[in-house]
């Protein structure tokens, strides 16, 4: 599907320079009585590698729809991520370098959203928040009045989340998935 370039969003898949490409930033750029101008920064969905392009407000560039299809979680086994379609059953794998911004939020039986285009698996895409146990933090110190104080704390997957002072190890927190921001202590 055609799209002007005016029209790019990030997280959009473009197909550019015989490559499928993730639109990871965008910014408009309209420089004096020149022509508006459109800044990309771009991640090839295959190999990884990122590049910047500028493309012309006019320039029409090919949008990729991708299929999303929900899929559970399942385990780890060295850099590879194995991953359950929730209708079918059917099992596949996804190498690490894929999906290396999201693995951290990765525990077993979470259901994502696997995008994929054709049959290949290309990305997955997280519920707006998780819950993940607290492994390990500081304790909190009990003079700390101020309450927006933070701590580094390790999650069970070996993320690592701004938390604040009261937050104690075993416990399991909320943790926005967009902003890998801490929300609340999970009920």
């Amino acid at each position: 599907m055609l799209i002007q370039a005016t029209q790019l969003r990030p997280g959009m898949i473009l197909e550019y320079n015989n490559g499928l490409w993730r639109v990871m930033a965008i910014s408009h750029i309209t420089p004096g009585n020149w022509r508006g101008m459109v800044q990309t920064k771009l991640r090839n969905v295959k190999t990884g590698t990122q590049t910047e392009n500028r493309f012309r407000s006019e320039d029409r560039v090919e949008r990729i729809i991708l299929s999303q299809i929900e899929m559970e979680f399942l385990y780890q086994e060295g850099d590879d991520f194995h991953f359950m379609n929730t209708e079918t059953y059917d099992q596949i794998t996804i190498p690490k370098e894929l999906i290396e911004d999201v693995v951290g939020f990765l525990t077993p039986n979470l259901k994502v959203e696997v995008e994929f285009h054709e049959t290949t698996p290309l990305n997955v895409s997280l519920p707006k928040t998780v819950n993940l146990k607290v492994v390990q933090t500081d304790p909190g110190m009990r003079s700390a009045a101020v309450t927006n104080t933070l701590k580094p704390a390790t999650m069970e997957t070996g993320l690592i989340v701004q938390v604040p002072h009261f937050v104690q190890e075993g416990e399991t927190i909320t943790i926005n998935t967009e902003t890998r921001e801490y929300m609340a202590r999970a009920k």
